[in-house]
């Protein structure tokens, strides 16, 4: 099967025709990607606060009201 002209749905069918076995492989394969792909964006988000904390932009408030409006 060439990658470019596959659709979700062909891929849905393939995956449910695999033996379990191989269903499982995927899931797992799956659930660490998602893992993968969560800690990047994590460390995305991190070095981005990081940067607005070193640029005086990160602002810090103990005001339930304020933290509010900040949103």
């Amino acid at each position: 099967m060439d990658k470019s002209n596959i659709n979700f749905d062909t891929l849905v069918d393939t995956m449910y025709n695999l033996p379990l076995e191989d269903r499982l492989e995927l899931k797992e394969l799956l659930e660490h990607n998602i893992a993968d792909s969560r800690r990047d964006e994590i460390e995305a988000n991190l070095k981005a606060a990081k940067k607005e904390y070193k640029s005086a932009e990160l602002k810090f408030s103990s005001n339930i009201n304020q933290l509010k409006k900040m949103l």
